[in-house]
C-alpha cells in the first residue's frame, strides 16, 4: 500500500468513526429528549397528587374538628344531664 492509499484509508477510517459518533450522539439526544418528557410528565403528576393530598388533608382537618366538637358537646351534655 502506498502512502497515498494509507492516507486515504486513514481518512476513510476517521470519517467512519466520526459518522458512528454522530449517529450515537443523535440516538443519545433522542433518549435524553424522551427521558426529559417523562420527567415533565412525572412532575405534572406529582403536582396533581400534591394538590389532591392537600385537599384531603383539609377535609380530614374539617372532619376531625367536627368530631371533636361533637365529642365536646356530648361530654357537656353528660355533665349537665
Amino acid at each position: 500500500m502506498s502512502w497515498i492509499e494509507d492516507g486515504m484509508h486513514d481518512a476513510a477510517q476517521r470519517t467512519a468513526e466520526f459518522l458512528a459518533l454522530a449517529v450515537e450522539n443523535a440516538e443519545l439526544c433522542q433518549q435524553l429528549a424522551d427521558v426529559h418528557g417523562q420527567c415533565v410528565e412525572l412532575a405534572v403528576d406529582a403536582d396533581e397528587q400534591h394538590a389532591e393530598n392537600e385537599a384531603l388533608r383539609a377535609r380530614l382537618a374539617q372532619a376531625e374538628k367536627a368530631r371533636d366538637a361533637r365529642r365536646a358537646k356530648a361530654k357537656g351534655s353528660q355533665r349537665t344531664g
